[in-house]
């Protein structure tokens, strides 16, 4: 999300050493449980019971036994499989676990076999839309006018009375007419809420790091969030608030017609996609919005507090670089 400010501050971006790491699962690994942490956090679970020794080995067993085969990877987003159930939903006390099956495979596993698919493999492609952006394209001068004027429409909208009320001004945008590269964030900070500029804060920094990691500037992209006003105390944006703002976002896209749209943190893939995958399923994928290529990776101000998850960004900006044709002489 937005919460850039309470980043240490030394660890505001990643050395071209550090971008340049190969990538591993350990990003998926941190990113997994940094999401499952900020949910129990934010349902108001503190800490996890103690479960005895004899359930952790039961559900040991099950898990093995239900450990899922790659064919049930590719339909993870419509039935997840028992492992990954199991996983997202652990035993909060040492209640008695079904009886174990009999069959072979349950009790033991070839020391041959193909070990499971892993459970953050890249899901196939999401389409929101196939055709072309409606509408025809306009002449720049004409998409700077039309984004200058939603941005007036913006700075006096009041559809979500609790924003409305708490910001200090709405944040739009900013960046050429015509870009090929939309950065797409979740929601201003407290430091984008006194500037009405995306990105200022640490975890904007970073991604101006991240830009010029990828041979642009941070001027030859747009940015923009789903929200345009602050949340209170930097929480993501709600359901609704998303759902005020989508005529927005979807507008500026339709104007700009980026060829690639880089959407930063869960907040941004699902909403754009419409998903409720997690970003660590949803990256290393190419997914389609109209005429835009869509790539999702870690939000910034998640890479200030997890590191070790600049791997996984890295990677992820290694596979836009490529598809994008993207090298220090172009």
């Amino acid at each position: 999300m937005t919460n850039d400010l309470n980043a240490p501050p030394s660890t505001d971006g990643p050395d071209p050493s550090d971008l340049s790491s190969k990538f591993d699962c350990a990003g998926d690994i941190l990113g997994a449980g940094g999401e499952l942490l900020a949910h129990l956090h934010r349902s108001g679970l503190r800490f996890l019971p103690h479960a005895g020794a004899d359930a952790v080995s039961q559900w040991t067993q099950r898990l093995a036994a239900a450990a899922p085969s790659p064919d049930a990877e590719t339909h993870a987003d419509t039935a997840p499989s028992p492992s990954a159930a199991a996983t997202d939903n652990p035993p909060t006390s040492p209640g008695p676990a079904p009886a174990a099956t009999s069959t072979p495979a349950a009790t033991s596993t070839p020391a041959h076999a193909e070990p499971p698919a892993r459970r953050f493999s890249p899901v196939p492609a999401t389409v929101v839309s196939s055709a072309p952006y409606p509408g025809a394209p306009l002449p720049v001068a004409e998409i700077a006018t039309s984004l200058q004027t939603l941005a007036t429409d913006v700075a006096a909208c009041t559809r979500c009375k609790a924003l409305a009320n708490c910001r200090s001004q709405t944040v739009f945008g900013e960046g050429p007419p015509q870009p090929r590269f939309v950065f797409f964030g979740e929601a201003p900070g407290a430091e984008e809420d006194k500037s009405g500029r995306p990105f200022v804060g640490a975890a904007g920094q970073l991604l101006t790091k991240m830009i010029d990691a990828i041979h642009l500037k941070r001027d030859d992209v747009y940015l923009l969030n789903t929200v345009k006003c602050r949340p209170p105390g930097n929480r993501n944006p709600a359901p609704d608030e998303i759902a005020n703002c989508r005529e927005y976002f979807e507008t500026q896209l339709q104007l700009l017609r980026p060829e690639y749209i880089v959407c930063l943190g869960a907040v941004s893939a699902q909403a754009l996609l419409q998903s409720k995958l997690s970003i660590g399923r949803l990256r290393q994928t190419f997914h389609q919005y109209h005429d835009s290529k869509v790539l999702a990776i870690y939000h910034p101000a998640y890479l200030l507090r997890n590191p070790d998850a600049k791997r996984a960004a890295w990677a992820d900006l290694q596979m836009l670089m490529k598809d994008a044709g993207l090298n220090p002489s172009s």
